[in-house]
């Protein structure tokens, strides 16, 4: 379990005012200078000592990703930094909570990384329904205008940075960063082949780095504290620090929580969500890290670790950590159906696989709801689904398959059973 000391996010309940002269008073925006003047080769090699990985949901190494962008006097164009405050992952909602509660921690971590990446303007790229987040952050823009914190010599750092917030228009597709790219020129927000990646061409054909909202708003407290300090919390040296926790579904006490990584799913369901209604054994399964990842059942979720390796381990995946608890009331089959019709409805429309294939999947779990089915037809829709999966430009079509394929994998008879007792009826 985390100790207070180590919490990064003081404020994520909103229990004190985001206003600036709070968040100082909270350590927001302290000898923020002296860690420009520190130069740009540091911030980087303490990110890297941090082992920080993006909490987006790829989990890529952040100081690896800052170190891609080439030399501003080589490349010859503007830097630019972008954060991706597109939060539309369903389950997930620990940046919503730093938008509103805490967002002078990712103005100062946005100038820190900025000048690291030689970026002198960012972009905050929010969800179009974060209206009152959104409403937050751009408050919070003026008041560290106001007091010199950006803009001209931002803080007294000799480095000027501009942050500008962009309201999206709640289109799932674009939390994808060169989707949200294409969205942000004012085009259709449809992702990009890749190469060439963001760093090389990314806004406006110009280097660009394209970061969560938790990654770059925990980075002043690892440059305060030291890279080392951060790579001391987790459970390994390649699941390290602390991480916010988004537990919902059939939990006595829904939340958001700051935790360190490598925790277990039980302990983390029962210290912070009051535990499973109705007890620990009427668990049914876990979603772990957002819905585009596969369920876990409960054998699993007795053990796990919530970290990037161990639900690999587990055939799932830590995600953006959006813990979603079913419990033997649910109906595990509609469930998954349900969100069978979300990654639909989100499909672009770009890449053959995802646009028919989405649609596909939905059509076929429909019929697996009520048992109008054939048995066969679930090999045949795990197959579908495997052709869907790393066939598309980004992972649009592994989310819509990943979830489909955890219910087959630990769900199955449940699925035939299903089916049998609908022939047994038509007959």
């Amino acid at each position: 379990m985390l100790d207070d000391q180590d919490r990064i996010f003081t404020n994520l309940y909103g229990w004190d005012s985001f206003s600036l002269d709070r968040a100082r008073s909270r350590g927001d925006w302290d000898g923020t200078a002296a860690l420009i003047k520190k130069g740009k080769d540091w911030i980087i090699e303490e990110m890297k000592k941090s082992g920080l990985r993006g909490r987006g949901g790829a989990g890529f190494p952040t100081g690896m990703k800052w170190s891609f962008m080439p030399d501003p006097e080589k490349s010859g164009k503007p830097h630019y930094l972008v954060i991706n405050a597109d939060e539309s992952e369903p389950g997930t909602c620990k940046d919503r909570d730093i938008l509103r509660h805490d967002p002078h921690k990712l103005l100062e971590g946005a100038l820190l990384a900025g000048f690291a990446m030689g970026a002198h303007h960012a972009y905050i790229y929010i969800r179009g329904e974060f209206y009152n987040e959104g409403s937050a952050v751009i408050r919070a823009i003026e008041e560290a205008y106001d007091a010199g914190l950006l803009g001209k010599n931002a803080a007294g750092s000799g480095w000027d940075f501009d942050v500008v917030l962009h309201r999206g228009a709640g289109a799932y597709i674009c939390g994808e960063e060169t989707a949200l790219l294409n969205s942000l020129e004012g085009r259709k927000g449809e992702p990009r082949n890749k190469p060439p990646f963001p760093a090389m061409a990314g806004l406006y054909a110009c280097p660009t780095t394209v970061n969560n909202v938790e990654t770059i708003a925990v980075v002043p407290t690892i440059l305060r504290r030291g890279g080392a300090w951060f790579g001391g919390i987790g459970r390994d040296d390649k699941n390290t620090g602390t991480k916010l926790f988004c537990l919902s579904g059939h939990v006595n006490n829904p939340c958001n929580v700051e935790e360190a990584m490598g925790i277990p799913l039980k302990e983390l369901i029962e210290k912070h969500a009051g535990g499973v209604r109705g007890g620990w054994d009427n668990l049914l399964a876990v979603i772990p890290g957002g819905s585009s990842t596969p369920l876990l059942p409960k054998e699993i979720c007795d053990k796990v670790l919530m970290d990037f390796d161990s639900l690999r381990e587990a055939q799932s995946g830590l995600g953006t950590a959006a813990v979603i608890v079913m419990d033997k009331s649910t109906d595990i089959v509609y469930a998954i159906a349900r969100l069978s019709y979300f990654y639909m409805h989100e499909s672009c429309g770009q890449c053959t696989p995802c646009r028919e294939g989405t649609g596909w999947l939905w059509r076929v779990m429909r019929r697996m709801v009520t048992g109008h089915a054939n048995v066969e037809e679930i090999d045949m829709l795990l197959d579908v689904s495997k052709e869907i999966e790393g066939h598309t430009i980004c992972a649009h079509g592994d989310a819509s398959a990943w979830p489909i394929q955890g219910l087959i994998r630990h769900f199955r008879p449940e699925m035939e059973k299903r089916i049998l007792e609908y022939r047994k009826q038509a007959a």
